[in-house]
This record gives structure tokens, C-alpha cells and sequence, in this order.
């Protein structure tokens, strides 16, 4: 992690593991707060923004760190839990400073920020003394240009605001986030930054952050994509989360990104924005695992064990006579996950196929639904039409999504619902 005993490269703390003295972790690193200085002078380091396990976002001082070593974060027992909010004197090393370009003041060459190293000065103080740069390509057959370390002091422009500063470096450090977390993290970005970050990630991580962000942040990264782009990013969506999202939009905007989607993937999407929101029908997702009743255990299993098969639906699967496109053939029942173990590899699913679950009509309401998924603990529950046909099927996040409050993805817990041992009262 560090270059010298007292030298980290700010970089290599993204989601080092924070402890608190009796060893036990209580968050991770997100960024560095620091604060810019006129002159020239190195910027002090104020202190992390660490998140901590109820995903709120906290302050953590300098002055409580104990220790920077072996990829962890050690600090005194008493942290503050108070939500982070920036101040507009501080910037985030992170979120801000990497990938802006900066100019080398010796030869006035500018230069991209790949990373920035903070030293400590005395105890517990520290301060930015060094950048991490690159060069612009040489030539066309150099794949990159030349990189090289310089003092703070050698280049200017960080306290400029940047158009297209880009987000290559910044995604590299946040790659091995899950989607839901990586989407915390653009939730937290300047918008500038989000569209940025937005616009430097392929089709299908974008299309798997967005259905994590909550509704406005959506609305916010689709509204700056070109059209054509937004349309592909929809169609990497799950139907039921890209109807969520056009449901948020004005109908004539949601109309010219259907028109632009395949129609095949349109489709789907035109069906659940015909039904409730907070209906069987508006909370369905059109792709569930569909098979025939003269498909074998084998076969059910292989679908099941696809990666980018959700766990909710993968916990069964529905049988149903020919097409397995929803709305489908005729709905016969569904096998559970469980029986699926119990069975040889060659028992065809449609003798084992439990036809006693009634199946939900698209227009049951949200109440309805959570009442039948914990009567019968389930976490899908299909949904047919007056024809038997299989239309899709309902998932217990999407309900979940529903029911809890609209802010819940920024904090499952109050700062009033923590226990009080541990927690300062005072602010930064």
C-alpha cells in the first residue's frame, strides 16, 4: 500500500476494511476528504468517508485514525455516526481528483491523474504530497503514455472545474464493487461526476447499477445518454425494471425510447407499463424460467445454475405448454428448486410438477401479494392471465422495493435506531 513508511497512495485505501480498536470492523473506505490550499501549498487531508454496515456514509477525522497498514483502517472507539455531507471547501480525492487532467508547471504539458499519495506529516496529520500522472500517448503505436510520480507543488489545476474530466481510473478503483454498491457510490458523486462515470461504463454494468439507484439518480443518468444509447441500455435492463423506469419519465420521452428499443424487447416492457405500479402485473418481471413439461431435471437444473439467473427466480421453475415466451402456452404448475435436488437427472418436470399453488391474477394487489409470499414461503409466485397463461412472475425484492420507504437505499437504519455506545455526539 505505501511507497514509504508514511507515504499512501490514496487508490489502494478504496475499500480497505475499517476496525475499531477491539478488532472488530465497522465499515470500509470510500474516499479521502481533503482540503485545498491557495498557494500551492499540499492540501490537508481532513479524514475518510468510510460506509459503514447500514450503508450510511460517515466522517471519519484523521485524528481518530490510529493506523494505515496492511490494507486496514485502525482507529479509537469512538467514531461519529452522523451521514457525510461535503462541505463545498473540501474535495473528494476519489470522487474528483482522479482522471482530471493537470498541467506540469516546469513545461506546461498536460497530464492525466492516475492517483495521489498522502504523507503523514506529524501525528496523526497528513497531507497530499504527491501525484501519480500519465503522459498523453507518444505515438501511435504506444498503447499508453509514460507515467511518472511529481510533488503536489509541480502541477496546477485542480482547483479548476473541468468538462469531460472521464472516469477510467475512478471506475478501475470501484471494478470488483457489486452492482448495488457501485450504485452507492454514484449515488454519492457530484452529478457532473455521475454522468461521467455513467457514460464510461459498458451497456450491461450500467444497465445492472441503474436498477439498484433510486428513482431520480435513473431518471437523472438516462436523461443525459443520447437516445440511442439509453434505448440499449433499456434493453440490457430487466423489463420490469426498464418499465419502472419509463414510468418515471414524461410519456413522450418514454414513447421515443420504446420506438428506438427492438420490438422484441419493447414488448415485454409496453405489457408492464399497462398494469399498476403496485399490481401483480406492474411488479412482474417477463423472464422467469420457462419449460416444458417433457424437459428433464437435467434440463431445470442447467437453467437454475445460469450466472445471470437472479436468485429469486431461480428458486423454481414454471412449466407450461408451448411457447415458453410469456405470456406463454398453457400454465401447468410449478417445481420448486429443492424437489429438483431430490430427483434423478432424468425425471421429466412434468411429473413432479405441483399444480395445488393458485397462480396470481396481473391485477392482484401489492397486500395480496406479500400475504401469499409468506403464507406459503415463497420468493416468486406466478402470475396468469384469465387463459392460463403464464404472463411472468412476481419476486420478493420487487416487493420489498415497494414496501419499504423511497430513501431506503441510501440507509436502512436512523442514526436514533443506533445503539449509543461508541457514538460521539459532536459534529466535524
Amino acid at each position: 500500500m505505501a511507497a514509504a513508511a508514511n507515504r499512501v497512495f490514496i487508490s489502494h485505501l478504496s475499500g480497505a476494511a475499517v476496525f475499531d480498536p477491539n478488532g472488530d470492523q465497522v465499515g470500509r473506505v470510500r474516499d479521502v476528504v481533503v482540503s485545498l490550499r491557495v498557494g500551492g501549498r499540499p492540501p490537508r487531508v481532513l479524514g475518510l468517508v468510510a460506509e459503514v454496515v447500514t450503508r450510511r456514509r460517515i466522517f471519519l477525522p484523521m485524528t481518530r485514525v490510529t493506523s494505515l497498514e496492511s490494507g486496514q483502517v485502525l482507529t479509537t472507539g469512538v467514531i461519529n455516526m452522523r451521514r457525510f455531507e461535503q462541505r463545498a471547501s473540501e474535495t473528494l480525492v476519489l470522487g474528483e481528483m482522479l482522471d482530471r487532467r493537470v498541467t506540469l508547471s516546469e513545461t506546461g504539458e498536460q497530464v492525466t491523474v492516475l492517483d495521489v499519495a498522502m504523507e503523514q506529516i506529524r501525528l496523526r496529520e497528513w497531507e497530499v504530497g504527491k501525484v501519480f500522472v500519465q503522459r498523453a500517448k507518444a505515438g501511435r503505436l504506444r498503447r499508453r503514455g509514460e507515467t511518472l510520480t511529481v510533488d503536489w507543488s509541480a502541477v496546477t489545476g485542480f482547483s479548476l472545474s473541468e468538462e469531460g474530466q472521464g472516469a477510467a481510473n475512478l471506475l478501475a478503483t470501484f471494478e470488483q464493487l457489486r452492482p448495488a454498491d457501485l450504485a452507492n457510490v454514484l449515488h454519492h458523486l457530484s452529478a457532473k461526476r455521475r454522468a461521467e462515470v455513467a457514460a464510461a461504463l459498458d451497456d450491461e454494468r450500467l444497465a445492472d447499477v441503474l436498477e439498484e439507484l433510486p428513482e431520480d439518480d435513473q431518471v437523472e443518468i438516462i436523461g443525459k445518454l443520447k437516445d440511442e444509447r439509453a434505448a440499449d441500455i433499456l434493453e440490457a435492463m430487466d423489463p420490469d425494471d426498464a418499465a419502472d423506469l419509463l414510468s418515471e419519465l414524461p410519456g413522450d420521452d418514454a414513447e421515443r425510447l420504446l420506438r428506438l428499443m427492438e420490438p422484441d424487447e419493447a414488448e415485454p416492457v409496453r405489457r408492464l407499463l399497462s398494469y399498476q405500479e403496485d399490481s401483480a402485473g406492474g411488479l412482474m418481471t417477463t423472464e422467469p424460467i420457462v419449460l416444458e413439461p417433457d424437459a428433464t431435471v437435467a434440463d431445470a437444473l442447467a437453467r437454475v445454475r445460469m450466472a445471470e439467473q437472479k436468485s429469486a427466480l431461480a428458486a423454481q421453475v414454471y412449466v407450461c405448454r408451448p411457447p415458453n415466451e410469456t405470456p406463454t402456452g398453457t400454465y401447468l404448475g410449478i417445481v420448486h428448486f429443492q424437489r429438483l435436488l431430490r430427483e434423478p437427472p432424468y425425471t421429466l418436470i412434468g411429473a413432479i410438477v405441483d399444480r395445488d399453488l393458485d397462480p396470481l391474477p396481473p391485477d392482484t394487489p401489492l397486500a395480496v401479494i406479500t400475504s401469499y409470499l409468506a403464507t406459503y414461503n415463497l420468493v416468486a409466485a406466478p402470475v396468469v392471465d384469465d387463459a392460463d397463461h403464464l404472463l411472468g412472475a412476481v419476486t420478493v425484492d420487487d416487493v420489498l422495493d415497494h414496501l419499504l420507504p423511497e430513501d431506503w437505499r441510501e440507509s436502512t437504519v436512523h442514526l436514533g435506531d443506533l445503539p449509543a455506545e461508541g457514538v460521539s455526539g459532536g459534529g466535524r
